[in-house]
């Protein structure tokens, strides 16, 4: 049985898909509420924000706070950082709605392409996340704070410091995305893995300037975005490679079986065998 067979009876109305969708989206809107309910529940919107701000509190001056500059930013930070906390926890859900609605549209090869490219996607923007609070923050508030006068009493607005939370993690998660596009060009046919490693050593001068333009201009948060994009662009070559042999559509295997299984055809020009005798 081809491929073009697997889909064969499949079709839906249009007004079925939009049904399927809205209730789709219906899921991934109640998960984000729940979650968002939990964390309101517990830690709270306020122990959620002293836990955002513990890497750069630890770095303040002593007896040092962040302060807020607006009236209602007491009340709105918070509920922003929970909200935005609800979606990474709801994310594996709103991923699955989306791989549901859109799956059944896909061939078989198809989705052995993309349940792997989800999983690793979300993965790799969690610990893109993780490696930019548990590591770049601690280096980045250090390096900042030995560089400001013993005159001056660092007190940042809470808005400010949410701001450049997000554009980090922002940064580091999509940073770490590297390797997902990669195995997709790849995959695709847009540019092939040679093109990809005669490029190798324009990406690492790409890399340094992407790092000195989303991050602070200190020398190791730079450093700790770009290194982990070289690292990760040879991670995404080797992974395409074995994309690439595991996910071909069924016609292309069954052409590389018989092209394998072709025997020779005999030179007219050469004698036959006579190792027999008369």
């Amino acid at each position: 049985m081809n491929s073009q067979d697997e889909l064969a009876g499949t079709e839906q109305p249009f007004v079925q898909h939009l049904m399927e969708l809205r209730d789709r989206l219906v899921r991934a809107l109640i998960a984000l509420a729940l979650a968002a309910v939990a964390l309101g529940i517990y830690p709270g919107p306020a122990e959620l924000y002293d836990f955002l701000a513990a890497p750069l509190v630890a770095h303040l001056p002593k007896g040092a706070t962040l302060i807020a500059t607006s009236v209602i930013s007491p009340f709105m930070v918070p509920i922003k950082i929970t909200l935005m906390s609800a979606f990474l926890i709801a994310l594996p859900v709103i991923l699955y709605q989306l791989w549901a609605f859109v799956a059944p549209g896909l061939y078989n090869h198809e989705k052995k392409l993309v349940v792997p490219l989800v999983v690793s996607s979300t993965l790799l923007f969690f610990v893109g996340v993780a490696f930019c609070y548990f590591f770049v923050f601690g280096q980045v508030f250090a390096f900042i704070q030995s560089f400001a006068p013993k005159s001056i009493t660092a007190a940042p607005d809470i808005e400010a410091y949410l701001s450049f939370v997000l554009t980090m993690f922002l940064a580091f998660g999509l940073a770490f995305e590297v390797p997902i596009v990669v195995v997709v060009l790849a995959r695709m046919g847009i540019v092939s893995i040679e093109k990809f490693k005669a490029f190798r050593g324009y990406f690492i001068v790409l890399a340094f300037i992407i790092a000195a333009v989303v991050t602070p201009p200190d020398v190791v948060s730079q450093l700790a975005l770009a290194i982990p994009m070289c690292v990760l662009y040879e991670v995404g070559l080797w992974a395409a490679q074995m994309f690439i042999r595991h996910t071909k559509p069924p016609e292309q295997n069954a052409e590389s079986d018989a092209a394998s299984n072709v025997v020779a055809p005999a030179d007219p020009a050469k004698p036959a065998d006579s190792s027999h005798t008369p």
